[in-house]
């Protein structure tokens, strides 16, 4: 899948597999990631792309395989306990706080930091209103009266002054306007210049494609093929996606538009 599976992963998933009830949708997940770098999964609804998040986060526990996060298994890990080790959640439909403020989002999203560690905290917060003026500026305001564009600054900094290793980011651009999107994408590429490490899970497959750097494509539960973007074989990831006419020249644009950016890559 493109690269050589990584000796040392921050974050590795081996088989796993996981579900609800009787039914299971992971059947069997591997994917590795490495630390610094920005990555995707795709696929069709049902997928298993969400479900995959959760099962990293620890909120759906898996039913077998293992995760391994930052050296350690956590498999059995609770979502706290990763959140201490380093792992952060920006979950589907932002979720921030409606009725406190940006600032009480913000202390909430770091309130294990600021126990363990308040001067790290302060140095965080300090630099998540350096890197998002707009929440400096609202400090506090009502995160409920923010825009779309605004709450997605917010969580992804609520979940930034946990001190995160990994930010784990579902649909980042679900129920955003296409003038927003683009603005979401800096707030992204913002975080991982401060060095956290990205996965994300994103139904806008330009989108996507355009801010990762290596992309795994999800089918029945399954990771069937990926690797670094600017690799990828354009016909594939459009037939496996399943994406019309006029969304499959995008795809096949967006992953020509980082092959040239990468000389090196396979055509």
């Amino acid at each position: 899948m493109g690269r050589e599976r990584l000796v040392t992963a921050l974050l590795e998933l081996d088989g796993v597999r996981a579900g609800f009830g009787s039914t299971t949708v992971l059947h069997g997940v591997d994917l590795a990631l490495e630390a610094g770098e920005v990555a995707g999964v795709f696929g069709l609804n049902g997928a298993g792309k969400s479900v995959t998040m959760k099962v990293i986060a620890g909120i759906v526990p898996a039913r077998g395989g293992r995760v391994s996060f930052a050296g350690r298994d956590v498999t059995t890990m609770e979502p706290e306990d990763r959140v201490a080790l380093g792992m952060g959640h920006v979950p589907q439909g932002r979720q921030v706080f409606p009725g406190l403020t940006v600032e009480q989002n913000l202390r909430l999203g770091g309130h294990r930091l600021r126990k363990r560690n308040p001067a790290r905290y302060d140095e965080l917060l300090t630099t998540m209103f350096e890197r998002f003026p707009i929440l400096a500026e609202r400090r506090r305001q009502l995160a409920g009266s923010m825009s779309g564009g605004q709450q997605a600054a917010l969580a992804v900094a609520r979940a930034l002054v946990s001190d995160p290793k990994l930010l784990l980011v579902d649909e980042p651009s679900a129920g955003l306007a296409p003038s927003v999107v683009a603005e979401v994408g800096r707030i992204l590429r913002e975080a991982n210049d401060l060095g956290v490490t990205i996965l994300l899970v994103e139904q806008n497959v330009t989108f996507g494609l355009g801010l990762v750097e290596r992309a795994f494509v999800m089918q029945r539960g399954r990771v069937v093929y990926g690797g670094d973007v600017a690799e990828l074989d354009q016909e594939r990831v459009a037939g496996l996606l399943g994406v019309g006419r006029m969304l499959s020249s995008g795809v096949k644009a967006t992953v020509a538009k980082r092959r040239t950016r990468n000389p090196k890559a396979k055509t």
